[in-house]
């Protein structure tokens, strides 16, 4: 396989609302090098008015690493874009996938697929006011709009505009009725629908999502689309990665739990220098010894004790002794 001819599609992580934050992302990246990722959705809104810092800010070795926004204004979007590209990101995904009634309140998500015009508009604002790739990332249909051909014309509406990526969670969205999470499992999976629109679009780059656990499934899928994007499998065990960069992209490279905890352990260090609270990051490590030995004893003295204030990061270096590795930690790194 030669890294001339992989998408850098390939495999990457979806964008998840309180959990795909740049201390999450970092994890990540220690796990796999290669691995695209995503932020969580940010409204547009809150990048023109709010602390762009906060809302923004990521480790340069993050890259490649995607600003994903929520909106519905095209001049908003634009903007958010520019300043998003600015900042250094690597494309701009919008999403035209969240069905909560937060996000349907503010004109946006997974409503807009049922704004196909409006979309293009927006979307090709997006693409006016950048340099780097601007992406979509959407459901199969809304609500009763369950009909290949309307999600093919909303494809080719887009790609009009010149949109040349969409990530395509395999399953519709229901706007009334369902849950956010209800919204993740109870619509039915239609891969081939999936499929399909890669046979239809084959000058087009189709990322499939939903449903993927493993990477062996990944790359099954990979067979019949350009990419996979994996959520909530990589969040309950982000080591379920380890293998991502040898087995997707031909990369001799491993790494360790111990390591990556170590890695991490310097990481929070800095962090905590600059007012981080040891929660915000130690939140995301709770399944780092997920299926090991003493993995909940790990995750019960971070849970007991990251979070109270003042937590430094002697709380990771006991919970690493406790949990058998009580040599001094020599912060793998990057």
């Amino acid at each position: 396989m030669s890294n001339a001819v992989i998408s850098p599609y390939r495999l990457s992580v979806a964008p998840m609302l309180d959990w795909t934050d740049r201390h999450f992302r970092y994890l990540v990246r220690l796990i796999s090098r290669r691995v695209r990722l995503y932020t969580e959705m940010v409204v547009d809104q809150s990048i023109l008015l709010g602390n762009r810092p906060k809302l923004l800010d990521f480790s340069p070795e993050e890259h490649p690493v995607a600003l994903q926004l929520g909106g519905s204004v095209p001049e908003k979007l634009a903007e958010a874009a520019r300043i998003g590209e600015l900042w250094g990101y690597d494309e701009i995904n919008l999403n035209l996938g969240c069905p909560s009634e937060r996000v349907q309140g503010g004109g946006f998500g997974a409503c807009l697929m049922l704004e196909p015009d409006l979309v293009a508009e927006s979307m090709a604002a997006m693409r006016q006011a950048v340099q780097i790739p601007v992406t979509a990332k959407h459901r199969l249909g809304v609500d009763e709009v369950e009909d290949y051909r309307y999600l093919a014309r909303f494809v080719e509406k887009l790609a009009g505009v010149g949109v040349e990526v969409f990530i395509v969670h395999a399953r519709k969205a229901y706007l009334k009725g369902l849950s956010p999470a209800e919204n993740r499992t109870i619509p039915p999976l239609r891969y081939d629908w999936v499929y399909r629109l890669k046979q239809d679009f084959p000058h087009l780059t189709i990322v499939l999502n939903g449903g993927v656990r493993t990477l062996e499934e990944a790359r099954a899928h990979l067979a019949k689309v350009d990419g996979v994007m994996l959520g909530r499998a990589v969040y309950e065990d982000p080591f379920v990665l380890e293998p991502a960069d040898r087995m997707l992209f031909a990369e001799a490279r491993s790494t360790t739990r111990l390591e990556v905890a170590q890695a991490m352990l310097r990481y929070s260090e800095a962090q905590l220098e600059q007012g981080t609270p040891l929660w915000a990051i130690a939140r995301h490590m709770l399944n780092l010894f997920k299926g090991q030995p003493r993995g909940r004893l790990w995750r019960r003295i971070l849970s007991e004790r990251a979070c109270r204030r003042g937590a430094g990061v002697e709380v990771l270096q006991e919970a690493l002794e406790r949990v058998g590795f009580p040599e001094p930690a020599h912060h793998a790194g990057l």
